[in-house]
């Protein structure tokens, strides 16, 4: 079995790979439009940065696992994968200790101006006249966007600072905020009008593309900080020109909606030119540390995927099935049983949505849970229980919220 990993790994982990008995496919260099060419052959594919279009999925005929290197998996045609039947699974809160640094690093270059100081000290300008006019973080009010593991993180250095914090996600809580030692408020033009300090840590999906535009940075006071270390559609670019201009709004992003496909390459983005904009190169989950977490937890998917058909961490699976009713049927644990009453629901014309069969202690006799779409008629239950290798049906209906696994 071969397994295709397009992006930097480390070589202890490939060797551990190698271990689970997987011909490793090692291609860091391979540009993203060549990997549909690639995939031939390969049952499990590692990506980080690379985009995984829905032609190399198409193209990849023995395809069952993509593995995202990282937490998002908006560079993952998860739509083609799922028509597919192929498994997509990523590795959440490896890198939240480094894309948080990262963010502390950036709030802390915007106060104090570092980057410009440097240059200005390269160029032979000494201004610490000029330079000693920061306003510093403590007592400061930090929100945040997003309280994952990335934005919990970002909380508990924030109060290290001192600063005050606020924060807002679809999912949070009061209690956890108070776990958080943060308050919580409503919405994100909420938040931002009360922050000296903005923070962006929530995935891209259809509801978070745009989620901090006019409503949002207009509430932002003047000369206020804005940090975004998650996905640059988060914000409304055009919003945020104008909030620059008008505002003196002062950025710091690590993301940009005009980065180069590879890692190297031009580079051209006018956000990267405004005034008051520090930049960074799509870095945040780039350590040592965060990269070996999270080749960790792929070479844990792997294994539980080879070892036991398992995969964690899977973004694809149906939330709920299609499935209205189900039958246990209780058989002998023999050969063709299952595929006699697969054969019967077949001839009744109704769908199979999940079946999952149980073997007793003696291997005698089994027991399947068959999810079906459909009721299943007198007919087939009467033609089931007839035969001598059944020892009992049972039918379910199933309730609209238990549709799925």
């Amino acid at each position: 079995m071969k397994i295709l990993i397009i992006d930097a790994f480390s070589e202890a982990h490939l060797d551990g790979l190698r271990q689970l008995g997987l011909t490793v496919d090692y291609r860091p260099q391979l540009k993203a439009e060549e990997l549909a060419a690639a995939v031939a052959g390969a049952t499990i594919l590692v990506a980080r940065s690379k985009k995984v279009a829905r032609d190399a999925i198409e193209r990849g005929r023995e395809l069952t696992l993509i593995v995202r290197a990282g937490a998002g998996v908006n560079t993952i045609d998860v739509k083609a994968a799922s028509e597919r039947g192929v498994y997509v699974a990523n590795c959440p809160g490896k890198n939240s200790i480094a894309v948080a640094e990262l963010t502390l690093g950036l709030l802390l270059a915007l106060d104090r101006r570092i980057p410009d100081q440097v240059i200005d000290l390269r160029a032979g300008t000494w201004n610490k006249k000029e330079y000693s006019k920061a306003d510093g973080l403590h007592g400061r009010t930090l929100g945040i966007v997003g309280l994952g593991s990335i934005g919990a993180e970002v909380a508990r250095r924030a109060r290290a600072f001192g600063m005050r914090v606020c924060g807002w996600s679809r999912s949070l809580t009061d209690e956890r905020a108070a776990e958080l030692g943060l308050e919580r408020v409503r919405t994100v033009p909420e938040l931002c009008g009360r922050a000296d300090a903005v923070t962006l840590h929530v995935a891209l999906t259809p509801e978070t593309r745009g989620l901090v535009g006019e409503a949002a940075l207009g509430r932002l006071r003047a000369r206020a900080m804005l940090v975004n270390t998650s996905r640059a559609e988060i914000v409304d670019g055009k919003a945020l020109e104008r909030a620059i201009a008008e505002k003196q709004l002062r950025v710091a992003t690590d993301v940009f909606d005009h980065e180069p496909a590879g890692a190297s390459g031009a580079f051209d983005d006018e956000l990267a030119r405004a005034p008051g904009v520090y930049g960074t190169h799509h870095v945040g989950a780039s350590t040592e540390q965060a990269q070996s977490a999270v080749a960790d937890e792929t070479v844990r998917i792997v294994r539980a995927f080879l070892e036991r058909g398992e995969v964690p961490n899977c973004v694809n699976l149906a939330v709920r099935s299609p499935a209205a009713f189900q039958i246990l049927v209780r058989h002998l644990d023999q050969v063709g049983v299952l595929a006699e009453v697969l054969g019967a629901i077949r001839r009744h014309d109704i769908n199979v949505e999940e079946m999952e069969n149980t073997i007793f202690d003696g291997a005698l006799a089994a027991s399947a849970k068959i999810r079906l779409s459909a009721r299943p008629p007198a007919e087939l239950l009467d033609e089931l229980r007839a035969r001598a290798e059944i020892i009992h049906v049972d039918v379910v209906e199933l309730p609209a919220e238990a549709g799925g696994a």
